[in-house]
């Protein structure tokens, strides 16, 4: 697998070329989480999503009936705690966070979802 890498630069017999791709080893992980406090009614999923695809990640999220929300996330190690860093405290701009819980994470072989999905 390989990611693009801008501005990474090489020599190579005397040529300058720019090399776009670099070899990628991180790890897939898979994990659920569960939002509280004010994040039901603030384009939060909408938000969620959102920055979950600038990430490169894939998953879902949802509201539930207890006025949390929940969802998963799947990608690379690195990105996937970027994204809950994001969940834990930056969300989307009018949303309160007063808790942010992570469970279930494992390592996966491959992707489960092929997208970064708002459920309804």
């Amino acid at each position: 697998m390989f990611q693009r890498s801008e501005g990474a630069r090489c020599l190579f017999h005397g040529f300058r070329a720019s090399v776009r791709f670099v070899m990628s080893s991180e790890e897939l992980i898979s994990v659920d989480y569960e939002i509280f406090g004010r994040v039901q009614g603030v384009f939060f999923r909408k938000y969620t999503q959102a920055e979950g695809k600038k990430l490169g990640l894939v998953g879902w999220v949802q509201n539930t009936t207890a006025g949390t929300v929940q969802g998963q996330l799947q990608g690379p190690r690195s990105k996937v705690k970027q994204m809950q860093e994001w969940l834990t405290s930056t969300g989307s701009p009018k949303s309160h966070i007063t808790k942010a819980e992570f469970k279930n994470e494992i390592v996966v072989d491959s992707l489960e979802h092929s997208s970064f999905k708002v459920v309804k």
